[in-house]
């Protein structure tokens, strides 16, 4: 089992260890916001057990179907936790919208807040370890669980300090109202996680800063043999970069020391980003650009 899928595993365990801590905080005091609360660590558990299946299938090597690999699998599943957040949402505001009509008093909200507070704390700890290991790894699948997660801590904290509220004034109204913003801020959540990963699923291009080192990496590989290069792309799946561009060298040189001085170039890409497919299209001086960005 690789380290991403050990930390996704980790995620279902943590899901429900917090899933039953808020549970019972919920059935203790019969608060809507708790529910709210609670329901949103079900789709935890549900996530992470989609980013488990999504990291399985992008681990698998490239075959005859799918000769660049099956990276993108993380993505699928960032966008399907995305709208099962967004679904989980919608059913919190139909019970803030019933406990706003019929609104009830919560029994010892003290004790369920301390619950649910412990369960925030362990969550909080695992979403920022999550999100950590899944930027290094660029896994868009564990980055997606790993805010989704946060989400909860974010949506937790606005539920303890709403139920203390009530505790505090009596406004048994308060409950469905914290429950309506936890729900408009998971939405708010769930929308910007299907935005981030269709933009993998349409090949959006490398950050800037990455674009930066790649331009840096090609320019001391080349700048003492090569004339120019130009028509650089970039595109990202999960933790895979693909890049391609044209490099123009001079008209004397052999075909031998264009491709070596191409190997070397792909060297050095691959120690600065680790796991990369770089194509590379030699060409002679008259093809050269007047406006190339990477003129040697």
């Amino acid at each position: 089992m690789s380290r991403t899928l050990k930390v996704a595993s980790g995620s279902i365990a943590v899901g429900i260890l917090v899933l039953g801590l808020k549970y019972l905080a919920f059935v203790l005091t019969g608060s809507v916001a708790l529910y709210s609360d609670a329901l949103e660590s079900i789709i935890n558990v549900a996530t992470a057990i989609g980013a488990v299946i999504a990291i399985h299938v992008a681990e698998k090597p490239a075959d005859a179907g799918h000769p660049y690999g099956h990276f993108k699998a993380e993505y699928v599943s960032a966008v399907v936790e995305g709208v099962l957040v967004v679904l989980a949402a919608l059913s919190i505001l139909r019970e803030a919208y019933l406990g706003w009509l019929h609104p009830a008093a919560i029994a010892t909200p003290f004790t369920g807040l301390l619950i649910n507070g412990l369960a925030t704390v362990i969550n909080a700890c695992w979403g920022i370890f999550v999100i950590q290991r899944g930027r290094v790894w660029r896994s868009p699948a564990l980055v997606a669980d790993g805010r989704h997660l946060l989400t909860d801590l974010y949506t937790s904290i606005g539920v303890i300090a709403g139920i203390f509220m009530v505790a505090a004034t009596g406004w048994l109204v308060l409950d469905s109202v914290i429950a309506g913003l936890v729900a408009v801020n998971i939405i708010w959540s769930g929308f910007s996680m299907i935005r981030d990963s269709l933009g993998g699923l349409m090949d959006e291009a490398v950050p800037k800063e990455t674009l930066r080192r790649i331009e840096s990496v090609i320019r001391e590989q080349a700048a003492s043999t090569a004339l120019q290069a130009h028509d650089l792309r970039t595109r990202q799946a999960g933790p895979m970069t693909y890049l391609d561009f044209h490099l123009v060298v001079p008209a004397y040189m052999t075909v031998a020391r264009a491709h070596a001085v191409c190997d070397a170039i792909e060297q050095a890409l691959h120690e600065d980003l680790e796991s990369c497919v770089v194509s590379i299209h030699v060409e002679p001086e008259e093809n050269a650009h007047e406006h190339a960005r990477l003129t040697f």
